[in-house]
């Protein structure tokens, strides 16, 4: 069954592969934008207010460490409950459960705080989310984890970075 639940939510939902890990795709991109000068040094220029994506994790796969500039929000929406571990820059490390598991410690809605190194994981067969970013999301805020750089940044951290990174 969820297996078919799975080609459903890709095909319904028209997603992609993601860098990351995963399938996603961009469903909303906010008209207004930011200047430069509004935003923290960080950003090179211009940047939309918001932007939103579904992203879908199945069994076996995860969503590698990495970083952006910004704030992300987690909302679950179908499917298991998700995994987020989170590097915060002074290496306390959280994990939150994203999910609608009444009576749990699931939260339907998680916010990862930028500058944050963060990974996620399914934890059944595939969890369906979503993501809204604001400053608004762009690849060139994106930086995807090297295992041994976070190792040495974070080597408390060690077998969770070595369990989240491909590189």
């Amino acid at each position: 069954m969820k297996v078919n639940e799975i080609a459903y939510w890709v095909d319904k939902l028209q997603l992609m592969p993601h860098p990351e890990g995963g399938f996603y795709r961009e469903i909303y991109r906010s008209e207004e934008t930011l200047d430069a000068g509004c935003l923290d040094a960080d950003f090179a220029g211009q940047r939309n207010l918001s932007t939103a994506i579904y992203y879908l994790l199945t069994k076996g796969d995860f969503s590698a460490f990495h970083r952006i500039k910004s704030d992300e929000i987690w909302h679950f929406y179908a499917g298991d409950s998700l995994q987020l571990h989170i590097i915060h820059p002074d290496g306390k490390c959280d994990t939150k459960i994203v999910g609608n598991m009444p009576f749990s410690q699931n939260e339907p809605f998680v916010v990862v705080h930028k500058a944050c190194w963060f990974a996620a994981t399914s934890l059944g067969e595939f969890s369906l989310v979503g993501c809204t970013v604001s400053p608004g999301f762009t690849f060139e805020d994106f930086k995807l984890a090297e295992k041994q750089s976070l190792i040495i940044d974070y080597p408390q951290h060690q077998r969770l970075i070595e369990s989240f990174t491909r590189s």
